[in-house]
């Protein structure tokens, strides 16, 4: 394997066979952190985060002014909606994938939205799930890591899906009110979702030294972050709102520091803390190497990487440009196993795609196990082999390899594309089975899922 083709196949989305291969494959990477735009073409188009959420909170209000009969039918109109925003969205990530200029930086886009994973499964998540990569992911994966934290976990996508919005302090005004109302009804309740995954999957990461009573004093904190109301989302394009009468008043005690009750300013210092907290870096430098190099990340890689996160204050790209720089990262090798996405990517990269309609990526991602943002559980799509090298998904792949080949047909040669999209990695074998393949088609299928082109 080539230092091109590591960086084009592990750092970037898959190598094109028109593209000239870059003559500094490592400058090439550092430069796209230069040269990345937040918002190319495929994305421009799409419905940003205040009219999702208006479009929301207006079918909320709709559904508590209608008669019991029609509820239904007021839901299932934002359900489609909400589709049609979803798949405008994945068709906006993936052909901003597949034009790129700087696949490395789209790559971590694609790292940083898992990391914060958001489920479409939930219905109003459907409509949100574009505009949460859009504007919490896309425009911070270049900044702070504070800032990217703050950005995802205060974007309505990931407090309605952490049900974050209903989360109410029992002892806060509109908690007392509510119980005085109804003192027959249990409380107006805490939710704890979105304070445990910040602690376990966003932060300092599972096992690593905090308790319940931590997420629950978090969670107390967090109170009154929600959604505004219809009518500041629709005079100040609000998507994000502190409600004070929502909020849990008192001092908050969390990993053995203590916070002020300051409002909202209260959970913003516990964030800012967790954000450059040691361990967090630890976290993020074992996931970024994880995802980059290897399955079993090498220990002075990443002990390098938390070096570089403390030092720093967790400026990303300083987190990005050792990557780069890392004689790890280069090693030849079978590297890592492809998840769905990425081997869907590639294997379009290199057969030419410019550009894919969303209900075909959508199918095509069903069948391969990767449904576009609807991950099983908010820690997100697996990043080791053992997540997707099943034989029954190997077989999967055979199958949509082989319709992806037969679209091509004739128009390319495998016998030719297979040394420039995998320089210096394709071996004998592959080359031999390739060559003696009974049509076009198949070379080209046999091609896509060669052991070779199911690693990057």
């Amino acid at each position: 394997m080539t230092i091109d083709s590591i960086a084009r196949n592990r750092f970037g989305l898959g190598a094109r066979a028109d593209e000239q291969p870059p003559a500094d494959p490592r400058g090439w990477l550092l430069a796209q952190l230069d040269g990345y735009e937040p918002m190319p073409a495929p994305w421009r188009p799409i419905e940003r985060t205040p009219a999702r959420v208006r479009e929301w909170l207006a079918q909320q209000a709709a559904v508590r002014s209608a008669p019991a009969a029609q509820r239904g039918e007021i839901r299932q109109a934002y359900v489609r909606k909400g589709r049609e925003a979803y798949l405008a969205g994945v068709q906006a990530r993936a052909d901003s994938a597949l034009q790129s200029p700087t696949p490395f930086v789209e790559r971590l886009v694609h790292f940083w939205a898992n990391h914060f994973a958001v489920s479409v499964e939930k219905p109003a998540v459907m409509g949100l799930a574009a505009s949460f990569e859009a504007d919490a992911i896309r425009p911070h994966v270049l900044g702070r890591f504070e800032d990217l934290l703050l950005a995802a976990v205060r974007h309505p996508a990931m407090l309605i899906y952490l049900d974050q919005s209903v989360s109410t302090g029992p002892d806060s005004v509109a908690g007392r009110r509510a119980s005085a109302r109804a003192p027959d009804r249990p409380p107006r309740g805490l939710n704890e979702n979105l304070a445990r995954e910040i602690l376990e999957l966003h932060t300092l990461g599972v096992r690593s030294g905090y308790a319940q009573a931590d997420v629950t004093e978090l969670a107390r904190a967090l109170t009154g972050w929600t959604l505004p109301d219809l009518a500041a989302a629709e005079a100040d394009q609000q998507a994000f709102r502190f409600r004070p009468a929502l909020h849990e008043p008192g001092t908050r005690q969390l990993l053995g520091r203590s916070y002020r009750d300051e409002g909202e300013r209260q959970a913003l210092a516990i964030l800012r803390d967790l954000s450059t907290a040691p361990t967090t870096a630890a976290h993020i430098a074992a996931k970024l190497a994880r995802h980059f190099v290897a399955d079993d990340p090498p220990p002075a890689l990443v002990r390098r990487l938390v070096d570089t996160f403390l030092r720093t204050g967790g400026e990303l790209p300083a987190l990005y440009r050792e990557l780069v720089a890392a004689p790890e990262s280069w090693q030849p090798g079978p590297g890592k196993f492809k998840s769905p996405w990425d081997w869907t990517l590639s294997g379009l990269r290199a057969l030419g795609v410019q550009a894919v309609p969303a209900q075909r990526i959508d199918y095509l991602m069903g069948q391969l196990g990767q449904v576009v943002w609807r991950p099983g559980a908010p820690s997100g799509f697996g990043d080791v082999a053992a997540t997707w090298a099943a034989l029954d998904a190997l077989m999967r792949r055979v199958e949509v390899a082989q319709r992806l080949a037969l679209q091509v047909g004739d128009q390319l040669d495998a016998r030719s594309l297979g040394p420039r999209v995998l320089p210096g990695a394709l071996g004998q074998a592959t080359a031999r089975a390739i060559a003696a393949a009974e049509s076009p088609a198949t070379a080209l299928a046999l091609l896509l899922v060669a052991p070779e082109f199911l690693r990057r």
